[in-house]
């Protein structure tokens, strides 16, 4: 598995693949190139396979938050998600707050995060 740090070749129609893998949607591919340029993008590559990504959205100073820590399923248990975090915490200028899916808690628990605050959300229609 070769993981790259601020991979700033992640492909917006590679990765709207990769996320249609695990979690299937409408992408739109000139807002998802937008997005990735503004994050710092941490990927797992099987040769040409993207088969995992972890993005931080951060302002380099007080706050960071991980948008989304991916790995395809048939890649799954294997590690990869784990050496993304650790490529996480060693790479981020901050600390990084973010919510967990239900039922993946112990994942980042056994990983050295700590359980922090309830989190809230306001919500927007997407337009």
């Amino acid at each position: 598995m070769e993981y790259r740090v601020d991979d700033r070749e992640l492909d917006a129609a590679r990765f709207i693949a990769f996320v249609n893998q695990v979690w299937p949607g409408s992408y739109d591919e000139e807002k998802t190139r937008s997005a990735l340029s503004k994050t710092l993008n941490i990927t797992a590559w099987d040769g040409d396979v993207l088969a995992g990504c972890l993005r931080i959205l951060t302002d380099g100073c007080f706050f960071g938050t991980i948008t989304e820590l991916l790995v395809l399923p048939e890649y799954q248990k294997k590690g990869i998600g784990s050496k993304l975090l650790q490529l996480a915490k060693e790479n981020t200028p901050t600390t990084l707050y973010f919510g967990a899916q239900p039922g993946v808690e112990e994942f980042y628990e056994k990983n050295g995060c700590q359980k922090g605050f309830q989190s809230y959300t306001i919500r927007k229609k997407r337009q």
